[in-house]
């Protein structure tokens, strides 16, 4: 019989002393290095590995990055925050235990805006000046780099901000009627009386004619029928590559030609085949916020993220619910087989929360288990997940009754000092919000972030969960998982996300004997007794072949 007793690390054995050298210091330009005492120590070589992650293996962290971490005290959070808290993201050492160990950082956008968020870009060219400069964005991609970390921004191209140069130019030549000026049609516009149904338009002042702006009136459209469009967006693209960055998190991919959806996936083709030629292994990943039957249509160009698994009804929640594993299952095991048949490359990209949702430990309580059975759900499983700052702490945040998105977006919880704030317009309240802050949980071995720490230093030991040819294996209803083969070796990944313990018997998996139990990770025991395995409540299980 083998028993690995978990109490959260199972196999790993957690060293903790308290926290030193994270007070508040601003010296060089840079503030709060994550210098922290505590780590975790692999006791179990299984737990260490020399596997690189491929680019669609790789687990992401999005940060919101006016609220992650503030470099020069003014509140807001910037460039030099981010670079200052790369130990605590990725320490470059995979077997460290010192770091939280993601692969690869999403920067929501950074280029000069009027607004909080940035996605209303007044110049592409140029770093918001709240966030740093080219030279703070280029040290923090040699950082990422010499760690084997990817650095993806998020680039906004369906719309720009009102005060661009470009829309400046744009209504001017529509106030002059100068119609072979290069920016008379740089952004989709139509005659005030022939406005299309379905679509939002704004009069363009001293004309008869209105511009597009399905999003915002601060937010114009580009016209993507214009070669002089098509050729700046591959511009900006191919700037910010020159400077290091590894790709691009797309934002509302399927709005370039609102209701369309054929001819915005042409485009992407089109977008995708030029940035692929300036650079083969770009990593990048499009928002199309819809069903899987409209996201098929994009993924013949690139990977998307999967909105069917996120939020409170998504798949991922409802299965840590205890609604039933085998749904997740099938469903992955379907999804990979559909997305492979567009393009051969092709990934999952799974995540439960962003900067536009509500924060996951709202409808996902720590205190009954559920976060972490959703952790395990998604980072134990195929494909490049992406997790959301702060959600590795339980950090709380939604619209609420001010219906504002500025109370998903709220300051990350340091705790030694960092001076980073709400964005404005935030109001959620301080009795609903965290009670803990990073700085208490890195030294907790019973903290959120201890277990997620750990699940990704499982996901990195087992290669095969990521990569791998995956088949969902039936279970029983509230337990259930998967077996992924890949380069001749296999793992079983089975998940309980019941409240009561369940047994499977591995021997009803054909063609394999998982006969090691490699690591268990949850809130009870994993035992495996002959070809039986006993899984107590809300527990995952890792089996290898012996």
């Amino acid at each position: 019989m083998m028993k690995r007793a978990l109490s959260l690390l199972l196999c790993l054995v957690l060293v903790c002393s308290l926290i030193s050298g994270c007070a508040a210091s601003k010296t060089a330009g840079r503030t709060h290095a994550w210098n922290a005492d505590a780590e975790v120590r692999l006791s179990d070589a299984s737990l260490q590995s020399d596997f690189v992650c491929q680019d669609n293996d790789r687990v992401f962290y999005e940060i919101f990055v006016g609220s992650f971490s503030d470099s020069d005290g003014d509140g807001t959070g910037d460039l030099r925050g981010v670079i200052s808290r790369m130990d605590y993201l990725n320490d470059g050492d995979p077997d460290s235990g010192k770091s939280l160990g993601v692969e690869g950082i999403w920067l929501t956008p950074v280029f000069s805006s009027p607004s909080y968020h940035k996605y209303d870009v007044t110049d592409y060219y140029t770093i918001d000046p709240a966030f740093g400069t080219e030279d703070d964005l280029r040290e923090l991609c040699e950082l990422c780099e010499a760690r084997n970390v990817k650095l993806i921004l998020d680039l906004p191209l369906n719309h720009t901000g009102a005060q661009n140069a470009w829309f400046t130019a744009f209504t001017a030549a529509h106030r002059s009627g100068s119609t072979d000026d290069p920016y008379y049609d740089f952004y989709s516009w139509c005659p005030s009386d022939s406005i299309p149904a379905g679509r939002t338009f704004r009069p363009i002042d001293g004309t008869n004619d209105s511009y597009e702006c399905n999003f915002s009136g601060d937010m114009p459209e580009l016209n993507f029928d214009s070669e002089a469009v098509r050729a700046e967006t591959l511009a900006i693209a191919k700037y910010w590559l020159e400077r290091g960055v590894d790709g691009f998190r797309f934002d509302a991919v399927k709005y370039v030609y609102l209701g369309d959806h054929g001819a915005n996936a042409g485009f992407w083709q089109w977008y995708m085949d030029e940035l692929r030629a300036l650079d083969n292994d770009i990593y990048t990943v499009a928002e199309v916020w819809d069903t899987d039957g409209v996201t098929d249509q994009y993924y013949s160009a690139l990977n998307c993220f999967d909105f069917t698994l996120s939020q409170a009804e998504g798949l991922i929640a409802k299965a840590a619910a205890g609604s039933g594993v085998d749904k997740l299952t099938g469903y992955v095991e379907s999804y990979l087989a559909r997305v492979r048949s567009l393009r051969g490359d092709a990934a999952i990209v799974p995540f439960i929360s962003n900067h536009d949702m509500d924060r996951a430990a709202g409808f996902l309580p720590v205190t009954n288990g559920r976060m972490k059975m959703a952790a395990n759900l998604y980072l134990l499983g195929p494909g490049s997940p992406f997790l959301y700052y702060g959600e590795e702490l339980g950090v709380k945040g939604s619209r609420g009754s001010s219906n504002t998105d500025a109370n998903r977006r709220l300051a990350m919880p340091w705790g030694d000092g960092d001076a980073v704030s709400d964005p404005p317009g935030a109001d959620y309240p301080e009795e609903n919000r965290l009670k803990t802050t990073a700085a208490e949980q890195i030294a907790d071995p019973g903290s959120l972030y201890t277990y997620y720490k750990t699940l990704l230093m499982i996901r990195h030991a087992n290669p095969e969960i990521a990569r791998g040819e995956y088949r969902a294996v039936e279970g029983s209803g509230k337990l259930g998982g998967f077996v992924s083969e890949w380069e001749g070796s296999a793992v079983c990944v089975l998940h309980n996300a019941s409240t009561n313990e369940q047994s499977f018997d591995l021997s009803s998996i054909g063609g394999h004997d998982f006969s090691v139990l490699a690591a268990s990770i949850g809130q009870g025991d994993a035992v495996l007794d002959g070809s039986v395995l006993t899984l107590g409540p809300q527990t995952s299980a890792v089996l290898r072949e012996g």
